[in-house]
């Protein structure tokens, strides 16, 4: 995230000497992404960071793709996901492709045994359905229904979930995640014309800082594996950072949504990018005011991108049977557009309660087993009349 952040106790300089009140020393590291030239964050450690005591078991977290070369409208009916009650196990790959990949989680347990690295992606992770804490080495942050946690590659986390009852929509990203380019200054300030802020951006707000020696499990994803280290110290023992390189949370209820007299383009809706997808949200917010407007969308062709739409909440305009947990895609190459008389319907209508979250991707998405279990073959047909 282009702003600075400082939690806990830190040097006046960086990579000078750090004492504690015994006069030994602390352990600093730099976190830092794309080499020595992206964001980065300077961390304090009670013990080293590179104990490692054994390596464990190594096994595939591989999805395995029903199709490859896909061009067919599908809508997904995610609350069809069983809950699991391990987080990692409960995670479900639907949509991959070589820069992304898009997972349905319904976890009934915190991660109480283990610690959890993705050293593959960043993680933006939704949070439809739960509340509770999501806990790093740089930070703690609450969480609730409508936030979105943005987790860089190589975050060291456990999640703790208030009850049994939970929903999530996860992006992996193996591009950084930013907010829109178009959105800031060129020192990195989110601009007046932003649909949201500094404000609106929750960061870690409390350190955990545990100075103990022992047997620390680690689950570390690398390549589509799951590789399980065990560390000789705790993992949350960081008495201090700054930089630019951490967790945060940014509430979709938030995001001041962009309106005009004719019906905006998905862009006005953009929330996050890479360099090979875009994420965007959609919120209540009034229709156009034209007074011979159209607030329902207007037929456009994908010919750039897959459009995955993960629909959260609320009344969609646009389309004829869907409801909340549901998934269209809508593949690059083909047009679509309103369900049949959704465009007759907005007519005259003054607002939208709709919730809903868009991944846009660059590369065609494949199509997964998973995703297979809980498809709907026929939606493709849903156009006719």
């Amino acid at each position: 995230m282009p702003f600075y952040h400082k939690l806990g106790n830190i040097p006046h300089k960086r990579h000078i000497q750090f004492r504690k009140s015994d006069g030994s020393l602390y352990y600093e590291q730099l976190f830092g992404t794309i080499g020595f030239d992206g964001m980065s964050t300077n961390s304090y450690h009670e013990q080293r960071p590179t104990q490692v005591k054994e390596i464990k078991k190594q096994y595939s977290v591989a999805p395995k793709i029903a199709k490859t070369n896909n061009i067919q409208s599908y809508r997904l009916k995610g609350f069809q996901v069983k809950p699991e009650n391990d987080y990692l196990e409960s995670r479900k790959t639907v949509l991959i492709n070589s820069d992304c990949a898009i997972i349905l989680a319904a976890p009934k347990q915190s991660t109480n045994d283990y610690f959890y690295k993705n050293t593959d992606a960043d993680e933006l992770i939704f949070i439809h359905k739960g509340s509770g804490k999501l806990r790093t080495h740089l930070g703690n942050l609450d969480f609730k229904y409508g936030d979105y946690l943005l987790v860089p590659r190589g975050i060291i986390y456990k999640i703790d979930f208030d009850s049994k009852d939970n929903r999530l929509f996860i992006v992996e990203s193996r591009r950084p995640i930013y907010t829109p380019k178009r959105y800031r200054n060129w020192f990195g300030q989110l601009l007046e014309h932003s649909p949201f802020c500094e404000r609106d951006i929750r960061r870690p707000y409390e350190l955990e800082t545990n100075n103990e020696s022992g047997d620390f499990l680690i689950k570390v994803k690398k390549q589509d594996d799951i590789i399980e280290m065990v560390y000789a110290s705790h993992p949350f023992d960081v008495v201090g950072y700054d930089g630019y390189n951490y967790p945060y949370a940014f509430s979709i209820h938030d995001f001041e949504p962009i309106t005009g007299r004719i019906h905006q383009p998905p862009p006005v809706h953009q929330t996050f990018e890479t360099d090979a997808f875009v994420v965007c949200s959609f919120v209540p917010r009034l229709y156009d005011y034209h007074p011979q407007s159209i607030p329902a969308p207007y037929n456009h062709s994908n010919i750039d991108s897959d459009e995955v739409l993960y629909y959260v909440d609320g009344d969609f305009m646009s389309r004829n049977d869907v409801a909340a947990g549901h998934i269209s895609l809508h593949p690059a190459g083909i047009p679509h557009g309103p369900h049949p008389g959704a465009t007759e319907r907005s007519i005259g209508k003054t607002k939208t309660d709709e919730l809903a979250v868009m991944v846009d991707t660059f590369k065609p998405l494949k199509v997964t087993e998973e995703a297979m279990k809980i498809a709907d073959d026929s939606y493709h047909k849903s156009w006719l009349e």
